[in-house]
This record gives C-alpha cells, structure tokens and sequence, in this order.
C-alpha cells in the first residue's frame, strides 16, 4: 500500500527498498535504519517545512565549500562527532595495537618522502619549538617492524595547515618517513599549537547553533602503514596542551597523549618527543600466520 499517514510512512518508505531495482543486503541494512532514524527524528522534533528547507540550503551550501584544501562535510561530521565514532566503530581495539582517531579534514597526498631525521620545517616562526620526534613501530610480539611508511603532518606555529596559508611554502611541516630495520623512526619538526578550525561558513553555524566553541588541542597527524598490518591514522596529542580534554572534535584519546621535554644535544632543537606505534597485522596475514 502505497497510501501514507504519519503512522504508515516510515513502513510503506521502507517497503520500497529494492522493489524496483537490486540492492545488497548492506544497502536495505542502512537505508532502512536511515530512514527509521531520520523519520524519528522528524517527528520527535516536529520538525516544520521552514526548518526542512533551512536544512536543505545548508546542506547546499557546505556542499559548494568542499574543494581541494578543505572538505566541508568532513568537518561538519567532526563537529558533530561522527567521524570518531566511525573510526572507533571501524577500528576496535582488541589487542595491544595502538588506537586510530579522525583523519580530519586538511590531509593531503603524496608529500615529500624524506630521509630519517629529515626536517619537514620549511617556514620558520618567531615563536616556534623544533622537536626531535623518534620512536619505534612495532608488532603485536613487541617487535620492530621496518619499512613502515610514516606520513606526518601538522599546523604551524600560527595554528594554521599549509594547505589553508598562502604564506606557506607548499607542503610545510607535511611529510613521509620510514622505519629502520630496526623499526625506529625520527624526523624534526615543530611543537604543534592548539587552533580553531575554520568557524566561518557553515562549520561556524553549526558550531554556533550547539552552543560549542571550535577551538582543538595542540597534535600531529600520523597514518602509519605497511602491507601486512592494518593501517593505522592517528594523532599524538601534547600533554600540556589547552583544550586537551574539551576537543572541538572530540577526537583525544588517553593512549595518544605524550610530554615535550628539553631535546638533547645531539637532537639539536628544542624540544624532544618520544611516541611508539604499535600496528596489528591484517585480517588475511593473522589466517595465513595461523595455518
């Protein structure tokens, strides 16, 4: 029965699913949840056709923000918490292996390949700290693994990626490294700074509508990879941070969280940062492993 009512709606929608034209047993499991809970939600807030073409436009004008250097739903899902739980969904942590956050929304592919203990700096600040950043990836049995590619990147010292600055040399403090035989990795950069993610456009209205503020603890991003081992895309997070524990994202978890302290000598910079990976290995190498 095609004929609606409020009480038939969300039933007769669901009934369509697949009537007309295939679909997985995946895409009826999320259409039909998607409907249920948008349709809830409409109906608990009562939510009035002003405020649904309100929505509408908004959604199309994040839509119009989405480019190369910014990626507006990606922030928007951040804001609203989505993207972590995502991640935590997709990547539970069920052994010793180190835990994934949100990828964020100002990644970019393919940086520069650099030697071990290369710097990534290639703008210099007035108020900077250069770290030496070293630490070992291993395995699960508490082994080095070499040849993990490490790709890193981070804000500079005016709280801004290179991908949003034009003052910035293309692909400042943006990076990819990779482990020794005996799985330990370095490179120089400098002490991240906390920052507001951009709170112009719809992000800030968003961000204004839930009464939140946009403002992220100091961090660097990793993705940490190499076949045979479930890639890992995480943050490290500085201790003595603002924002630490009020993350605009809500991306900070107690296992990613390490102390800056005096570098050494030999480290020539400022400060120094020791932080271990620990990667599981993939679904299909742990079937071989165990045959």
């Amino acid at each position: 029965m095609g004929i609606v009512n409020q009480d038939n709606i969300t039933d007769v929608v669901i009934a369509s699913l697949g009537k007309h034209g295939d679909i997985t047993g995946r895409q009826r499991e999320i259409m039909a949840a998607l409907i249920t809970h948008l349709h809830g939600f409409i109906k608990e807030t009562r939510l009035q056709h002003h405020e649904f073409l309100a929505a509408c436009d908004y959604l199309a004008r994040a839509g119009k923000l989405c480019n190369d250097n910014r990626q507006e739903f990606i922030l928007l899902g951040d804001i609203l918490g989505a993207e972590v739980l995502v991640d935590m969904m997709t990547n539970p942590v069920a052994g010793g292996e180190s835990e994934s956050t949100v990828l964020g929304p100002f990644y970019r592919e393919n940086p520069p390949v650099m030697p071990k203990g290369g710097s990534i700096i290639l703008k210099h600040y007035d108020n900077e700290e250069t770290v030496y950043y070293e630490g070992y990836v291993r395995d699960e049995a508490g082994r080095g693994v070499p040849g993990v590619t490490l790709d890193v990147w981070e804000d500079a010292p005016n709280g801004v990626y290179e991908n949003l600055d034009p003052d910035q040399p293309e692909y400042n403090l943006r990076g990819r490294f990779e482990t020794d035989e005996n799985g330990h990795y370095a490179f120089v950069a400098v002490r991240p700074v906390p920052y507001p993610i951009p709170d112009d456009e719809t992000a800030g209205e968003l961000l204004r509508f839930m009464g939140h503020h946009p403002n992220r603890p100091g961090h660097v991003h990793f993705i940490v990879a190499k076949e045979g081992f479930r890639p890992l895309i995480s943050q490290i997070f500085d201790a003595d941070s603002a924002w630490l524990d009020d993350d605009s994202v809500f991306a900070v978890k107690e296992s990613l969280i390490g102390k800056f302290r005096p570098a050494r000598p030999e480290h020539g910079t400022d400060l120094h940062f020791e932080f271990d990976f620990v990667l599981k290995e993939a679904a299909g190498t742990q079937a071989i492993a165990a045959e």
